[in-house]
């Protein structure tokens, strides 16, 4: 119980550690949202507004500001005088002159919100039906045509489609550095001060942990937290704040994380096998070209080039376990259709001989070729048989058939060499290999990804073959096991 006690405060730490790496993400994604979204903010939430300009910079334009200022002075001026009186026409011209000045200076352009004062105009255009946004502007600050159209009518128009985007406005700070001023260091201080003693703790703890490592290993072990500290870039700490809220065990990725290693895997292991299967290819085409196909045929390797690990002719040994294999284990089993290959076509020959089919219509001549062409068949099989393996036993037989293959061997190498063959079989080789590089080994690398996804999901079920092995090749067995 007190051993696991340790753990829980570890595990503990690590979850609120994870949950205020979550909080500073939180306000990192905020902050790199305020500008994009201000509008969206100004409109819902007017108290961030006023809270976070600031933060940013921000504060009213004043042209915009004035703008909307004399808007509500109208007002008042016309509810307390009438729409006709002198002072609202008053009021009406510099309503004018500003949205003149407006048009002309563009006070949006330098916070980047020129498609806001295009909204505007393109909104003011549609209503009066004016190519013209000033006339459109000067049209609409009149007191004729707000008297045709209706006061209460125009108005609640402004203030409903115009009046928001020009409050949308704002003006923002610029340092000495030439860029938009940005306190937000100013919030994320105290978390990278957090996050450092945090890092420096850890680094002290694996450190008396291990020894020999040097301090770059130790930072290099927790990598991810240096995404922390760092003051640009800030969306990236969503990198080590998944992996501590994983840590932490309130979110479970392994699912995820297996399905990413297994995609890298697979890619990786696409790559490799393409690489190898083509540098195999190509070092198979190298030696063709340099015309060492009559020694792999006549079994003679460059001593200079050429490796042998156990000074035995590795097709020499195969052969004898095969033909020891055929002799004594398969020849046994199809022994029959051996019998009846050889019956049939003894009785085919003796069909076809002029003199048998005289004697055939004799008495007892076919029950007596019947007898006959079995006891021949047994004879003959049975003698094939006892050669075979009266050879395969027999020391000067198997002698004098290691020299036949090795004179074999050499004189078809030398006929190869010396005739005009060997260019063609170099170029029928070559041609084939760079067809199955550039088909099977295309096929490997075009794989698709979710079936070697689900191969390597199956349980691999491990076959063990034994060989079986007579008596009779223990010599050749003995060879293998020396290797």
């Amino acid at each position: 119980m007190s051993a696991n006690l340790p753990k829980q405060r570890n595990l503990w730490f690590e979850k609120m550690m994870a949950i205020i790496a979550t909080v500073n993400l939180g306000l990192v994604l905020f902050d790199l949202s305020y500008i994009p979204w201000r509008n969206f903010y100004l409109r819902r939430l007017p108290q961030i507004t006023h809270l976070y300009d600031s933060v940013k910079g921000i504060e009213p334009h004043r042209e915009t500001d004035n703008y909307l200022v004399t808007v509500n002075t109208l007002k008042h001026q016309v509810s307390q005088t009438g729409l006709r009186s002198p002072q609202v026409e008053t009021q009406l011209a510099e309503l004018r002159r500003l949205s003149s000045d407006l048009i002309e200076t563009n006070p949006f352009a330098a916070v980047g919100k020129s498609g806001t004062l295009e909204k505007i105009k393109n909104r003011m255009r549609d209503h009066i039906h004016q190519e013209s946004a000033k006339r459109s502007f000067a049209t609409f600050w009149s007191q004729a045509y707000l008297s045709q159209k209706g006061w209460y009518k125009e108005i609640n128009f402004f203030d409903k489609d115009i009046a928001p985007l020009i409050a949308t406005n704002y003006y923002r700070h610029i340092g000495e550095n030439g860029e938009f001023i940005d306190n937000f260091w100013i919030i994320d201080l105290p978390f990278v001060i957090l996050f450092s003693l945090d890092l420096l703790a850890r680094s002290f703890y694996i450190k008396r942990r291990h020894p020999g490592f040097s301090w770059l290993n130790i930072i290099l072990w927790r990598w991810y937290d240096l995404l922390l500290l760092i003051p640009f870039c800030r969306w990236l700490r969503i990198i080590p704040v998944v992996i501590r809220l994983d840590q932490a065990q309130l979110i479970d990725l392994k699912s995820v994380r297996q399905q990413a290693n297994l995609g890298i895997v697979t890619n990786f292991a696409g790559e490799l096998t393409e690489v190898v299967v083509v540098r195999v290819i190509n070092q198979l085409q190298s030696s063709i070209q340099r015309g060492e196909l009559t020694h792999w045929l006549s079994q003679k390797p460059k001593q200079q080039s050429y490796i042998d690990i156990n000074n035995l002719n590795e097709l020499e040994a195969i052969a004898g376990i095969l033909v020891q294999t055929i002799i004594y284990q398969v020849l046994p089993k199809v022994e029959p259709e051996i019998t009846a290959i050889i019956h049939h076509t003894i009785d085919s020959a003796l069909n076809q001989s002029p003199i048998y089919r005289s004697l055939q219509g004799l008495p007892m001549v076919g029950d007596m070729q019947t007898e006959l062409s079995k006891q021949l068949t047994n004879q003959i099989v049975t003698n094939l048989y006892n050669a075979l393996v009266k050879t395969s036993q027999d020391p000067v037989l198997a002698k004098l058939s290691s020299e036949f293959m090795t004179s074999f061997s050499a004189a078809l190498g030398s006929q190869i060499k010396n005739s005009n063959i060997l260019p063609e079989i170099q170029s029928l080789l070559l041609d084939f290999l760079e067809e199955v590089k550039l088909n099977y080994v295309q096929n490997l690398s075009t794989e698709e990804r979710s079936q070697i996804l689900e191969q390597i999901r199956k349980p691999r079920t491990q076959v063990t073959v034994e060989p079986v092995v007579s008596s009779k090749s223990s010599s050749v067995i003995s060879l293998r096991e020396k290797r």
